[in-house]
């Protein structure tokens, strides 16, 4: 062997040993580097289908409340099933019968989302893969009887979405979780010989790009082995190069530790983050997973939908909306109106959202509903009214202001009708005022966004 091949060996060993550089300690985790890919994806979805769907009363938390004696719930199972009835039983009813992964796929291309995120396990136990950790409590065992989950990461690909999934560390009635719990976390039966292992196989089977953890609050995360976990994952896994983590891995991990921080559920500060964040929200405002017993009311409109996603995105964050499907396996109507109105708006309005990046203010500080995103040196002001009563047809804004007053040639273009040409502006003392074009010709509904381009 020559000097010269011996070079390029220890070279890329050297590149190896590199590339495996995470300890499983937080100091370590926490200082690799946020793929790029989720950060300029901006917008997915989230879905909750499970055994929860079969009831689909009150919430996807319908088996804890049961056996909490919540009464509504309660008194649900004594109206509708007989006494003996169990929780289990419902397994058999989640039939999937009309579930087609293909245009679930094409619905949530049709949104304008880049990536998407199912619960491979909620808090109950049942797995929507064939798990070896979860016999007979899969959906290939019972209920569906096909690997939903395999057929959707498939069936989202293929529309050049992103795949992620969502998994539970904790399960509500599993004796063995019991057991450690009342150890007090000195055994760790659970979470050697069930959750990873059944991590691991969740991500060496299908290779999700997001593991999105929860039900990890009651424990601390050197119970769950959260730091040995992700070393693996970052150093070792088939997808160590791009896959993103959130920040439920423990007792007092969230927004601590981790990729992104999730916080809280429908976590919106509505300021701009040092850390990469995401707002996990619903249309269903009291729900996750799908509810029958639901109001038109409690359905979130497309501007409710759509400021949650511009207020996010000004502010640094990512939006992951929630859909729950039905034990049928169909995505209602009102979900799928809902979608479609958010692709409709991104179609127009997309290049102010995705692959951009917080500007040096969020909000305007003189007009109320703007929102601020930038790409290199233009500026997009996103607002969520038309021009308010008495204004002219003119939008005044502050924080842009010193745009128009350092550069006189700057031009500004109202997305969706760039080709009607710049739109007038003229400076105040405090403020720059846009005229607005004749609302009947502009092409977006519900928000409208202004292309602030410095001119030579």
């Amino acid at each position: 062997m020559n000097a010269s091949n011996l070079t390029v060996i220890l070279f890329c060993a050297l590149i190896q040993l590199i590339q495996a550089a995470y300890d499983p300690t937080w100091d370590s985790l926490d200082k690799r580097p946020l793929p790029r890919w989720y950060d300029d994806a901006k917008f997915g979805i989230f879905i909750h289908w499970g055994v929860f769907s079969v009831p689909s009363f009150g919430t996807e938390w319908f088996w804890n409340e049961w056996k909490g004696n919540n009464k509504p719930f309660v008194d649900f199972m004594k109206t509708n099933y007989p006494d003996r009835f169990t929780y289990q039983d419902f397994a058999k009813e989640f039939s999937a019968e009309f579930y087609d992964p293909n245009q679930w796929a094409d619905i949530f291309a049709k949104s304008g989302a880049k990536y998407v995120v199912l619960t491979s396990k909620h808090h109950e136990g049942y797995t929507l893969w064939p798990s070896k950790y979860s016999y007979s409590w899969n959906a290939v065992d019972v209920g569906p009887g096909r690997n939903v989950l395999g057929d959707l990461a498939t069936a989202v690909r293929a529309k050049n979405l992103t795949f992620g999934v969502y998994h539970s560390l904790y399960e509500w009635y599993n004796p063995i979780y019991a057991s450690d719990k009342a150890s007090q976390w000195k055994s760790r039966e659970f979470v050697d010989n069930k959750i990873l292992p059944e991590m691991k196989e969740l991500v060496e089977a299908y290779h999700p790009s997001i593991v999105w953890s929860d039900g990890d609050w009651e424990a601390p995360d050197t119970y769950w082995k959260s730091t040995e976990f992700l070393a693996w994952l970052y150093n070792d896994s088939p997808v160590k190069d791009y896959v993103v983590v959130n920040d439920r891995w423990g007792k007092g991990t969230n927004c601590q530790h981790g990729d992104i921080y999730t916080c809280s559920d429908r976590y919106n500060p509505g300021t701009l983050q040092p850390h990469k964040w995401e707002n996990a929200m619903t249309i269903d405002k009291a729900s996750w997973g799908f509810r029958r017993n639901a109001n038109i009311a409690d359905y979130c409109s497309a501007i409710e939908l759509l400021t949650q996603l511009v207020s996010t995105v000004s502010c640094g964050g990512n939006l992951l909306m929630n859909v729950g499907p039905t034990k049928e396996g169909t995505i209602a109507p009102i979900f799928q109106e809902r979608l479609a109105e958010v692709g409709e708006w991104l179609a127009i309005n997309g290049e102010a959202i995705y692959g951009s990046r917080p500007w040096t203010a969020q909000n305007d500080t003189m007009t109320y509903g703007v929102w601020y995103t930038k790409k290199d040196t233009t500026v997009y002001a996103i607002s969520l009214h038309w021009t308010w009563d008495g204004s002219d047809g003119f939008m005044e804004l502050a924080s842009a202001r010193d745009l128009f007053e350092k550069n006189p040639h700057t031009a500004v273009y109202m997305l969706g009708n760039e080709s009607d040409g710049p739109l007038s502006w003229s400076l105040t003392d405090k403020s720059v005022k846009i005229k607005f074009p004749d609302m009947a010709i502009v092409k977006s509904r519900w928000a409208y966004t202004l292309k602030i381009v410095p001119m030579a």
